[in-house]
C-alpha cells in the first residue's frame, strides 16, 4: 500500500525537524564542555598566571547559566538524568491541562459570537463570493464539486427500486435493439483507424517470444510425429529447421508492418465487420449470442452488476464539459453569482443569513468544537505529548541554554571584576 503524500511529507518535515534539535542539543552541550575545559585549564593556571583568574570567573559562571537552563529546558520534557525531582516533565505530567487550557483559550479567543460577526462584516460574504461564482472558472468548478454530492446522492438510493428501474430499461435498450450490425461498424471503424494494430503488434511480440522459449517442445513434437523408420538425427534436424523458421515468420510478422501475415489479418478483421452489418447468418449468430448472454434468468444479475457503471455514466454526464447538463449548470452557477454581487437586497439577505447561521453554530456546539482539541490532546500518551511539542518547538529552546552559556560567563565575569575591584 502506498503511502498518502500528506503522510509522507509529514514524516519528512518531523524527520528534519529531530535532524534539526539534535544539531542543537549537541551545540548547547558542546558550549557547556568548553565552558568545562577552559575552567579547569584556568583554574589549574591562575595561580602561574593571575589573569586567569577572570578567565575561570567567566567560564565558572558560564557552567552555572549552561547547567541551569539545561534543567530548566529538560524539565519542561522529562525528569533530568531520570531523577524524579518534583516539578519535572511537566509537560507529560500536565498534558490534560494543557488540552484544556488550549481548548478554553480557543473558545474564549476565538469562538465567540462577537468576533464571528465582526470578521464576517470584513469579508462581504455575499459580495465576494458572488463575484468569484460570476467567474466562468469557479463556477466550473463548482460544478465540478457538484458531482461529490451527486455522488453521495447516488449511495443512498435504495437499490432495490434502482435495479428494477434497470432491469426494466435492460429489457427495453438491449435485448430488444439487433446489435450485430452496430458492433460492426465499431470494428470497421476501429480497423479503419488503424486502432487494432497495437494488439497485433502485442499479439506478434509474444509469438516471437513463445517460439523462442519452446525450441525443445517444437523439436520434440515434430520427433512424436515422424514416421518410426525416420532416424532420430534427421527429426532433430528438421524440428531445429522448422524452429528456425517459425522463428524468422514470427520475427517478420513482429517487424514489418506490411507482412502479408498483417494484411491478411486486416482483411479478415474487415470481411468480419462486413458480415456483421450485411450477412444475415452472422447476425444471427451474433443476435443469438447476444440473447444467450443477456437471457432473462441472468437479466438481473446483469442489472446488479451493472448498477455501479450506470452511476459512473450519470457522474460522467455531469463532469463532461460539453454536455447539455453540465452547460446548464455552469450558466446557473454564473447567473446566480451575478446576481448576489449586483442585487444589494439579496446580499444582504445572505450576509444575514450567513451571519444568524454561523452565531447559531458558534452559540450551540462551540463546546463541541473546542472539545476536539481537548479530547484529542487526552487520547495522548504523556511521552508522546511531550515529544510532539518538543519536536516543534525543542530546537528554539536549545538557545535558552547558548543564551544561559553566554550571559552566565558574562555575569560571572562581572561579578569577578567588580569583586575585585571593590574587595581588593
Amino acid at each position: 500500500m502506498s503511502t498518502p503524500p500528506s503522510s509522507s511529507l509529514a514524516a519528512e518535515n518531523n524527520a528534519a525537524k529531530a535532524s534539526a534539535l539534535r544539531h542543537m542539543k549537541r551545540v548547547a552541550t558542546g558550549l557547556l564542555i568548553v565552558m568545562a575545559v577552559v575552567f579547569a585549564v584556568a583554574f589549574a593556571l591562575q595561580g602561574r598566571y593571575p589573569w586567569l583568574e577572570y578567565v575561570r570567573a567567566a567560564a565558572e559562571g558560564g557552567m552555572v547559566g549552561a547547567l541551569a537552563d539545561w534543567f530548566a529546558v529538560t524539565a519542561l520534557f522529562r525528569h533530568p538524568m531520570g531523577l524524579k525531582i518534583p516539578h519535572t516533565a511537566i509537560i507529560e505530567r500536565k498534558k490534560d491541562q494543557i488540552g484544556e487550557s488550549l481548548g478554553e483559550f480557543v473558545q474564549e479567543n476565538f469562538l465567540s459570537r462577537e468576533v464571528v460577526d465582526t470578521k464576517l462584516r470584513q469579508l462581504d460574504v455575499a459580495g465576494s463570493t458572488g463575484r468569484w461564482l460570476a467567474k466562468e472558472e469557479s463556477a466550473e468548478r463548482v460544478a465540478q464539486e457538484a458531482t461529490t454530492v451527486i455522488a453521495a446522492v447516488l449511495e443512498v438510493l435504495d437499490d432495490r427500486d434502482v435495479l428494477a428501474l434497470i432491469e426494466t430499461l435492460a429489457k427495453k435498450h438491449m435485448l430488444a435493439p439487433e446489435w450485430s450490425s452496430t458492433l460492426g461498424r465499431i470494428v470497421q471503424r476501429v480497423i479503419e483507424d488503424g486502432h487494432h494494430k497495437p494488439a497485433v503488434d502485442l499479439l506478434a511480440e509474444r509469438a516471437e517470444k513463445w517460439v523462442a522459449a519452446n525450441r525443445q517442445m517444437i523439436v520434440s513434437t515434430v520427433a512424436q510425429h515422424s514416421p518410426s523408420w525416420v532416424p532420430s538425427l534427421v527429426d532433430t534436424l528438421l524440428g531445429e529447421k522448422i524452429h528456425r523458421e517459425l522463428s524468422k515468420f514470427v520475427a517478420g510478422v513482429r517487424a514489418n508492418p506490411d507482412h502479408p501475415m498483417r494484411l491478411s489479418i486486416d482483411e479478415w478483421l474487415k470481411t468480419f465487420a462486413t458480415d456483421m452489418q450485411n450477412d444475415p447468418v452472422m447476425v444471427e449468430k451474433v443476435e443469438s449470442l447476444k440473447h444467450s448472454l443477456l437471457g432473462d434468468p441472468q437479466l438481473r444479475e446483469l442489472a446488479a452488476t451493472s448498477w455501479s457503471s450506470i452511476k459512473a455514466a450519470l457522474l460522467d454526464a455531469m463532469g463532461n464539459p460539453q454536455s447539455e447538463l453540465r452547460r446548464s449548470m455552469v450558466a446557473g452557477i454564473s447567473d446566480f453569482g451575478r446576481r448576489l454581487s449586483e442585487d444589494a437586497q439579496l446580499a444582504t439577505k445572505v450576509n444575514n443569513w450567513v451571519s444568524n447561521a454561523a452565531g447559531y453554530v458558534i452559540e450551540n456546539y462551540r463546546g463541541q468544537i473546542t472539545s476536539l482539541i481537548t479530547d484529542t490532546v487526552a487520547r495522548w500518551d504523556g511521552k508522546e505529548t511531550s515529544d510532539k511539542i518538543e519536536l516543534q518547538v525543542g530546537r528554539d529552546l536549545q538557545f535558552i541554554r547558548i543564551n544561559g552559556t553566554v550571559v552566565g560567563s558574562l555575569a560571572g565575569l562581572i561579578i569577578f571584576t567588580v569583586a575585585n575591584a571593590l574587595l581588593r
